[in-house]
């Protein structure tokens, strides 16, 4: 296999490289919206342009004495939080919106595949006559096949062995163990050839074992939980609407029967009443005719007498 040219991630890295002594710090009064989803190349470029850069920065603090009158000795001893902060700044100030988090599980997913591909690389040329395709004249399928990262860019890769040759500069010999995961010490294997013209990689440059970063999954996770959550008050407050409903809709219900039974009530109180009404007026009738005939009678019998 032909050894490529490096002028393509050299070119990319001194793009890159601003080399400010610090990376801009950030406002506490600006809350910063990090992009999600798959890292580009570019912004995978930015990473490990940081990263290179952290390096420089830390080698040089630790190579000077720290004074303690000035309280450097406790500084220089917050290195974790601070170092990924660091980065942080630094991808921002570079157009990379990416948090100290996702730039900490990107690295380390960059780090993983890394070896998997230096590896499988080594092997490949220890092989003989009889050795496997390079893995950058793999598609993508046949990486998988084999679990290896299935988009790794050469040019990231290059940039990466760039960056693990200058922090293991007296390890570039070590020999892997093919039973387990080699160790971040760079081993010489051979530059990856460039791809073929019509399997170029791909802007958003991913991998199986990259796709999902750690801290995006815990940002998922987080997220799912406070939609179960949401979801219950949801399921809890429906039911307690529901059975309010149905209260209210009983009380109608009742009142509704209530309200009946008085209009029928009512009612019958209308027809006795009228009832009563009618018998007493036939009653009078009938004694304005009884008296009629009565006096109808006696005027009769008077003249009968005369």
């Amino acid at each position: 296999m032909s050894e490529p040219p490096h002028a393509a991630a050299a070119t990319s890295l001194t793009q890159l490289h601003h080399h400010p002594s610090s990376a801009p710090a950030s406002s506490p009064l600006n809350v910063r919206e990090y992009r999600k989803g798959n890292w580009t190349i570019q912004e995978t470029l930015i990473l490990i342009t940081a990263k290179k850069l952290d390096d420089d920065r830390r080698i040089k603090a630790s190579s000077t004495p720290p004074d303690p009158s000035s309280g450097a000795a406790k500084h220089h001893s917050r290195t974790g939080e601070l170092r990924w902060k660091w980065v942080e700044n630094y991808c921002w100030s570079q157009g990379c919106l990416r948090s100290q988090n996702q730039c900490n599980d990107k690295w380390d997913n960059l780090l993983r595949d890394y070896k998997k591909v230096r590896e499988y690389e080594y092997r490949a040329s220890a092989a003989g006559d009889d050795h496997p395709p390079s893995y950058w004249k793999m598609e993508k399928h046949e990486r998988k096949d084999r679990n290896l990262p299935s988009n790794m860019s050469s040019e990231v890769f290059k940039a990466l062995n760039e960056v693990v040759h200058r922090r293991y500069p007296l390890r570039t010999t070590a020999q892997p163990s093919s039973s387990s995961v080699p160790s971040p010490a760079p081993i010489s294997v051979r530059p990856p050839s460039p791809p073929p013209p019509t399997a170029a990689p791909a802007v958003s440059e991913t991998s199986d074992s990259s796709e999902t970063e750690c801290g995006e999954r815990m940002e998922s996770d987080t997220k799912r939980r406070k939609v179960r959550n949401i979801g219950s008050s949801i399921i809890r407050s429906a039911s307690v609407l529901v059975r309010t409903m149905k209260s209210c809709d009983e009380r109608k219900e009742r009142r509704h029967r209530e309200v009946m039974e008085l209009e029928e009530r009512r009612i019958q109180i209308e027809e006795s009443r009228n009832e009563a009404n009618q018998q007493g007026i036939i009653g009078l009738v009938s004694a304005v005719n009884n008296l009629s005939g009565a006096i109808q009678t006696l005027i009769s019998g008077r003249h009968g007498q005369t």
